[in-house]
């Protein structure tokens, strides 16, 4: 319980926790992003293959 009073009640935990949210978020974004990236490019591969 005094853990959770630190982490919330003080700046710097406050901090930390923004830190691991934000981080935790970008992840989520790249992997997202990249995901996407991966599947268009399989799908325009599929496409140049066939033209030629």
């Amino acid at each position: 319980m005094e853990a959770l009073k630190l982490l919330f009640g003080t700046d710097i935990g406050l901090l930390s926790v923004f830190t691991v949210v934000f981080a935790t978020g970008t992840v989520v974004f790249i992997y997202g992003y990249a995901r996407r990236k991966m599947e268009e490019d399989g799908k325009n591969a599929v496409k140049n293959a066939i033209k030629k």
